[in-house]
């Protein structure tokens, strides 16, 4: 089976790098673009450079935005990932180095060179895609395909306000861009992810079964899990690890529904909020697969391969 090629825009992050794991161990990777998100944009680099390092591969990491495309963010995940986005684990200076070109401009130059053939996973904050897109419209018909972590497609997010997800929260005009200029790609949302949860004894088996991956993953993911408990959430949550699921293997998803998605900017309580017209009253056509189910078996063996527990 010809494995999957993968451009993945990331903000590492604890569940970014559980999603990178899995990339690494059943597709190619033509490179990580690196935008702020989880935490700042020296962390979230560092964090990439770290994993490409454990991986021993050669994926070149492009530092993107900093900062949302219009307003600062009012909240970042620190309290979630860490101060430094990996638990604050405390790992040594990465040997492997940041490349010399912008991502949203490596964004443009991979899928000129590629034109249909990468899957573009997005993990983070849209800052990148929908600034490469404003230099260049014409990307979206070189994608293969577009996945996109993000959104809370009930209302039922994870942000201070209640219907907004943290990737489309943290920078709502990115994600109109990338919402209006795609006129079909995936949507893994952030109730999804709630929805296929792993049992946490189940995956401390994992961990414990696993290699230097899963050694590593065990304690960057440590902060997060207290967070988790905390708050009221049961199991362990894998939002982008369930994404990155859908661009490897697209037939892992059960359940989906096509509907027009968009982005509420203005909302003084619901801003960020991904609004989905499920009854088609707004007339407009649908440009999303909202994926409403995975096949969990499937999917938690992906995860096991990608920690070396297979």
């Amino acid at each position: 089976m010809t494995r999957p090629q993968l451009l993945i825009d990331t903000d590492p992050g604890v569940d970014d790098a559980l999603a990178i794991l899995m990339a690494h161990a059943q597709a190619d990777v033509a490179g990580l673009s690196v935008a702020a998100g989880n935490v700042g944009l020296e962390h979230t680099v560092r964090n990439a450079r770290v994993l490409v390092d454990l991986l021993g591969a050669r994926i070149p990491v492009f530092p993107g935005c900093a900062t949302p495309l219009v307003r600062l963010p009012e909240e970042d995940a620190a309290f979630v990932h860490g101060r430094d986005g990996f638990g604050d684990v405390g790992f040594a200076v990465p040997a492997g180095q940041v490349a010399d070109e912008a991502a949203a401009l490596a964004l443009l130059r991979l899928t000129r060179e590629r034109p249909g053939e990468l899957t573009l996973v997005a993990l983070a904050p849209l800052t990148n895609l929908a600034l490469a897109l404003r230099l260049d419209p014409a990307l979206p018909a070189r994608v293969k395909r577009l996945v996109v972590m993000g959104g809370a497609v009930t209302g039922q997010g994870n942000t201070g306000r209640i219907p907004a997800e943290f990737n489309i929260g943290f920078d709502p005009e990115a994600a109109h861009v990338v919402f209006e200029a795609f006129g079909d790609f995936d949507l893994v949302d952030w109730e999804l992810t709630l929805r296929h949860a792993f049992d946490e004894s189940e995956f401390d088996a994992w961990l414990a079964a696993g290699d230097a991956r899963a050694r590593f993953y065990g304690s960057i993911c440590q902060v997060a899990r207290k967070t988790n408990r905390e708050r009221g959430r049961r199991g362990i949550i894998a939002a982008d690890a369930l994404a990155m699921a859908v661009a490897i293997d697209p037939s892992v998803v059960v359940r989906s529904e096509r509907r027009a998605v968009a982005v509420e900017l203005d909302g003084r309580l619901t801003r960020g909020a991904t609004v989905v017209d499920w009854a088609g009253r707004l007339g407009r056509p649908a440009n999303a697969n909202v994926v409403l189910e995975l096949d969990q078996e499937r999917f938690a063996a992906m995860v096991r391969r990608a920690l070396g527990a297979a």
